[in-house]
């Protein structure tokens, strides 16, 4: 199986502040990899890190064999690389369809065009507001629309950052539904996710942070089994 993201010894944050302590992580191609921990615990700074928004002291950070460390954003896209923020992340006084048009300025209209309707297929939800201004969205919608725009990039590793966070269970569901079936198209992902048990549930595998570090790893099912994770990480009670 082929190693899409390496992660070895990584220390970064944001500036001069140090989140990240010798973070060691690696996705192979084809996995629903998910992380999760308390809050502030570096979660989506290592994220960011890895998308280049945040500040990378040292340690690899290697891309389908080649080490990517500190490069440039858009750099990142064009290796078929794309991240979704958990906030800010559509643009309200926009259309739907302006908000996916800007998720391709540098294709041509045959293609931007093609991608455009391959992901209102998906979220058919916003195929039936094209129209309307990103504004009137709801929660769950922004962020369908949020993640069809990234797809527009045509990305073989997606970055999400609590794409579930403040929506109703109903729209938790469908989302993480959503991002699990963008395997069956070639589309590798890591998630950061406040809901652990909704995401492990559909993970390969998961890593739990604490302190700015690793403090746990493992394939999905034996985290979500672990009483003593369940206690502290996920909650006593299943969902």
């Amino acid at each position: 199986m082929t190693r899409l993201l390496d992660v070895k010894g990584l220390n970064g944050g944001y500036g001069s502040v140090q989140i990240l302590y010798d973070i060691n992580i690696h996705v192979d191609e084809g996995e629903f990899v998910t992380i999760i921990g308390p809050n502030g615990c570096g979660k989506s700074t290592f994220i960011k890190i890895i998308f280049g928004i945040a500040t990378h002291y040292s340690g690899n950070i290697e891309h389908d064999g080649d080490d990517v460390s500190g490069w440039r954003t858009d750099q990142l896209v064009n290796r078929g690389i794309a991240y979704v923020p958990q906030v800010d992340n559509v643009f309200p006084s926009l259309t739907i369809y302006e908000n996916l048009q800007m998720g391709g300025n540098n294709l041509s209209t045959k293609i931007l065009n093609e991608r455009i309707e391959r992901a209102l297929n998906m979220f058919p939800d916003l195929k039936e507001r094209v129209h309307d201004l990103a504004a009137s969205l709801s929660g769950g919608e922004r962020q369908m629309l949020a993640i069809s725009r990234a797809l527009i990039s045509n990305p073989k590793f997606l970055l999400l950052d609590e794409p579930t966070a403040a929506l109703s269970p109903l729209y938790q569901q469908q989302i993480i539904e959503k991002i699990d079936s963008l395997r069956n198209e070639g589309i590798t992902v890591l998630i950061v996710e406040q809901n652990a048990r909704l995401s492990l549930a559909r993970s390969d595998r998961g890593y739990i942070f604490a302190g700015g570090k690793v403090v746990h790893t493992g394939d999905a099912q034996s985290i979500l089994n672990d009483p003593e994770i369940g206690e502290y990480f996920l909650g006593n009670k299943s969902e």
